[in-house]
């Protein structure tokens, strides 16, 4: 049996890292017999921001009217996710990056069926060691620690291969009505933001339910 599930996320937005961690968490607590197809989807929550990214502080103050606020909302989040084993180092991250090219290594990885692990290692890259994931020698560093070929990412990188894929599966998800992250479909069930582990695996439960349901019946049938 398999169940798809699909998350639509940001590599900058901490909510996405805590959701995913969830959902992973939930996952794990299900039968092994069931195999879940996991996909990821790009979303932009700076869209306009330069390819070089800009001084976090700067651009956080920027955003929410005083370092303090930004300050406040980080704390809040790790608070947020004490039990999610994440280890948040807002102090490591001097810059918000584009993480358009991030999002472009993700569709190399899922064709090498490594996007999940990819996408770990992007979000502990930048949420948990500071790392600036819009460049693209720490993106062919992160993609090598998780078996990508050095080489093929950096050509990928700096060339224009994947890009109008991308934008296309970006836009996608804005004419799905998507408009905020993380979004996750389990089996075409919509779950917004960073539900608790007990949310996700009693919606992942329901899941399994309906498709053994569905294929009794097509069995049944036939």
């Amino acid at each position: 049996m398999t169940v798809t599930v699909t998350i639509t996320s940001d590599f900058i937005c901490p909510w996405c890292l805590i959701g995913e961690r969830r959902l992973a968490k939930a996952i794990r607590a299900l039968p092994s017999d069931v195999t879940f197809d996991i996909k990821w989807r790009p979303f932009e929550l700076n869209p306009t921001m330069p390819s070089e990214g800009m001084d976090r502080r700067i651009y956080r103050t920027a955003k929410f009217g005083s370092w303090e606020r930004s300050q406040m909302l980080d704390a809040q989040t790790t608070e947020a996710a004490r039990d999610d084993d994440i280890a948040f180092d807002y102090a490591a991250i001097k810059k918000t990056p584009n993480t358009f090219l991030a999002h472009r290594l993700m569709r190399l990885a899922e064709q090498r069926g490594v996007a999940t692990g990819v996408a770990n290692a992007i979000f502990a890259a930048y949420f948990e060691q500071g790392r600036d994931i819009g460049n693209v020698e720490t993106l062919a560093d992160i993609a090598t620690e998780s078996g990508l070929d050095r080489s093929e990412v950096r050509a990928l990188c700096q060339s224009d291969e994947s890009e109008i894929e991308t934008r296309a599966a970006e836009n996608a998800q804005y004419a799905a009505g998507i408009h905020s992250v993380p979004h996750f479909s389990i089996n075409g069930h919509i779950v917004s933001g960073a539900q608790s582990v007990e949310t996700f695996e009693a919606i992942l439960r329901r899941a399994i339910e309906r498709t053994d349901a569905h294929a009794s019946g097509i069995s049944s049938n036939t």
